[in-house]
């Protein structure tokens, strides 16, 4: 029954005969340009070239529109109430950005580090599964999209006067950063995160030998106390629930810019380096890390000093606390100095960019000469103490 041979009649009007029309048509010329131009723009598309400007064009988009409707937000509040809230805006969100563009440009030091042979995970003890600058440059582009959005978020709502929701905003960014840092779970690359975590842990109890990350993130802190105090400031506000009340210009409140928490968290980056200079100096014997401990020991009395007239009357600050104060700042600019100068800086680049393949009375004049030096130290010195 299923086996037999199906036989098929010759004379079947569904077969095709021999010489008849193909059941599929050939195409012509037009369309087979239409085809080929779609299979090369198929391909196009396809390029990492067309991939890249694209992400680029949306994220210029993205962060366009941020802008826009920011901008209108801030617009449609009262003129009293603009003013200060732009300013609190400022202090939940300006620490963050600064972290973000630190980490910009920790992605453009690995690229050149990258680009110039530099064997920076040797260097800083990095293991195998470090982050290239691609992988720095990824994160940062997705911290400033988070924190743009929620910074658009916080000013869209509250001009349209859903104050609650708008004051969430800054809470949960926060509160979310942190849980990214201390995640238990093997995403969000946690083999650096639980390497940062570690090396501030060192940081906070330098009570092994310091390692160049240590020195190095420690060092980054200094440069970073104004961001911890804006950040600690944030976070105060935030505990107390004064987010979105405008209330940045009361200076004596539990968060204002008197309160005794602030000098703490800026003195805390020099304490950490100051430790680490002992450390080193019990590790080495050499006395240069003391010279150096003298640096950071005394920045310690200008900060108490420049918060303590807050909680004094302004004679007994004139004429007892602020002569104290000028010493100490001068003793920590001789410090400065002294260090900056005979150890970290090389500075005869200055000079040499003075030595012509034709020496002529210029080159002459500028070449090798100490004056061209110091005058670059004390323009770079100056402009640190300005801003």
């Amino acid at each position: 029954m299923f086996g037999g041979v199906l036989s098929m009649p010759v004379n079947n009007p569904h077969l095709r005969k021999s010489g008849s029309r193909h059941i599929v048509t050939n195409l012509g010329d037009n369309d087979l340009k239409t085809a080929s131009m779609l299979l090369s723009t198929y391909a196009k598309l396809q390029t990492p070239i067309f991939l890249r400007s694209l992400k680029v064009a949306l994220y210029i988009g993205g962060l366009y529109v941020c802008g826009k409707i920011g901008l209108e937000s801030v617009m449609k509040m009262g003129v009293d109430t603009r003013e200060l809230f732009f300013y609190e805006t400022f202090l939940y969100y300006n620490p963050l950005l600064l972290i973000t563009l630190m980490v910009w440009l920790w992605g453009v030091n690995l690229w050149v580090f990258s680009r110039s042979g530099v064997d920076y995970a040797a260097i800083f003890y990095l293991g195998p599964d470090h982050l290239s600058h691609k992988e720095i440059w990824k994160c940062a582009r997705w911290m400033t999209t988070i924190i743009l959005t929620s910074m658009t978020a916080y000013l869209y709502l509250y001009s349209h006067g859903d104050v609650k929701l708008a004051a969430s905003q800054p809470v949960v960014l926060y509160f979310s950063a942190v849980i990214i840092l201390i995640i238990p779970f093997n995403i969000f690359y946690m083999p650096s995160r639980y390497y940062l975590l570690w090396t501030f842990w060192r940081i906070l109890f330098p009570v092994q030998a310091v390692t160049f990350s240590d020195f190095f993130l420690a060092d980054i802190l200094t440069s970073m106390s104004k961001v911890l105090s804006d950040l600690e400031r944030s976070v105060c506000r935030m505990v107390h629930r004064q987010v979105a009340t405008v209330a940045w210009f009361e200076a004596d409140s539990v968060c204002g810019s008197h309160s005794a928490a602030i000098p703490l968290v800026l003195v805390l980056p020099y304490l950490f380096r100051l430790f680490q200079c002992i450390r080193q100096y019990k590790d080495s014997k050499d006395i240069a890390n003391i010279y150096n401990a003298g640096k950071y020991l005394t920045a310690v009395p200008v900060i108490f000093l420049s918060a303590l007239k807050y909680y004094i009357d302004p004679d007994t600050w004139t004429y007892s606390i602020q002569p104290a104060w000028i010493l100490a700042g001068l003793a920590n600019t001789f410090f400065s100095f002294f260090w900056d100068i005979l150890r970290d800086w090389d500075l005869s680049v200055f000079t040499r960019i003075f030595k012509f393949s034709r020496p002529n009375l210029f080159s002459h004049l500028l070449y090798g000469r100490r004056w061209v030096l110091y005058s670059f130290i004390l323009f770079i010195k100056s402009s640190n103490h300005i801003t």
